[in-house]
């Protein structure tokens, strides 16, 4: 007779990490292949025309998810969906380079339609390369900062906790984005400013974003009967383990 799991040693089965996880990835994935590439540009009182990148503007959800799956679920479930947004970011870049490498049919609509494909997925592999490593590396440092952050407060203080959590993994993630993406393709000055201006803005929409992150976490902790610290965790991000 086979044996038998114990109840205890079970993996506890979650009614909303699936929904978070898919959500957190579709953010990842069209927030990286539509807005990434385009700059676009607004005017401030007394800092005049500023300019900055379209995916600023729904790229920082991401990290709200991550800081949401680190608070209730772990580190663990956070760094499993971080490998999952990679995973459909590598498909999208094969994807892109197939399709517009096939051949297209010879005639006028179809030849300025290739010439569209390739102007706005020609550069997918490169802004794929550089979201992947500036992700992974921005993603789990955020997450690696609220864990330990949530240990040494016990739990107390969300807002510090985000936010700097955030400002430390926005800062890696734009400062290695930008570089890797367009360094070469974009005038450097710009490629800096553009940088600076989406932490700048990242980093505030965590701040903005404060109280939906208190609602949202205090919600799902009631409702999966869950609120995780991470002692004695692997912060490996070389795993899938949860």
């Amino acid at each position: 007779m086979p044996a038998t799991v114990p109840a205890a040693a079970a993996r506890p089965s979650y009614r909303y990490y699936d929904l978070i996880l898919a959500a957190f990835v579709v953010v990842l994935l069209l927030s990286n292949l539509i807005g990434a590439g385009k700059v676009a540009i607004v005017r401030l009182p007394w800092l005049g025309e500023v300019s900055y990148s379209a995916g600023v503007l729904f790229f920082p959800i991401s990290y709200f998810f991550g800081d949401v799956l680190t608070e209730v679920y772990g580190y663990a479930y956070d760094r499993r969906a971080v490998w999952a947004g990679f995973a459909a970011l590598l498909f999208a870049a094969a994807m892109s380079a197939v399709v517009v490498a096939l051949p297209a049919a010879r005639d006028p609509y179809m030849t300025g339609y290739q010439d569209h494909l390739l102007a706005v997925f020609g550069n997918t592999p490169r802004i794929v390369l550089g979201s992947i490593l500036a992700f992974w590396a921005g993603s789990l440092s955020n997450a690696v900062v609220l864990a330990k952050l949530k240990i040494w407060s016990a739990g107390r203080h969300l807002w510090f906790r985000a936010i700097a959590s955030t400002a430390v993994g926005e800062a890696i993630d734009s400062t290695l984005f930008y570089m890797l993406a367009f360094y070469a393709i974009w005038p450097t000055a710009q490629i800096l400013h553009v940088a600076l201006v989406q932490y700048l803005v990242k980093t505030a929409w965590e701040i903005v974003a404060t109280p939906l992150t208190y609602w949202i976490v205090g919600r799902l902790k009631r409702a999966e009967r869950r609120d995780h610290y991470d002692r004695g965790t692997d912060f490996t991000p070389f795993r899938l383990k949860l």
